[in-house]
């Protein structure tokens, strides 16, 4: 038995990612509920079909987080922020000085 999940990180600009938990066993055990605040470790395999590449994601651990902890995602990189407006420079008419090649 097989089930679904996905999950969304708590980065400035959040991503989704969809995991599966195999084995009625992991399931029961793992008993992951809608908006819990986990932390999961997974492994990732690819397998060919028909020269298409396919990706598992199967969760081994699941970690849930009490109501007092901070809550740090671990399954994903973060990303790494757009700069600020101030700190690109302004254009302004006087700047003629065009580097661009065409």
């Amino acid at each position: 038995k097989v089930q679904e999940y996905v999950m969304e990180n708590h980065d400035q600009y959040p991503r989704k990612m969809c995991f599966s938990v195999f084995g009625a066993d992991k399931i029961e055990q793992f008993n992951i509920q809608l908006n819990e605040e986990l932390t999961v470790s997974f492994d990732i395999d690819a397998r060919q079909w028909q020269d298409r590449w396919f990706n598992s994601i199967r969760a081994w651990k699941v970690e849930r987080h009490t109501a007092g902890g901070t809550f740090v995602p671990t399954s994903f990189p973060t990303s790494t922020p757009p700069p600020n407006p101030t700190d690109t420079p302004e254009f302004t008419q006087g700047d003629t000085n065009d580097d661009l090649p065409f």
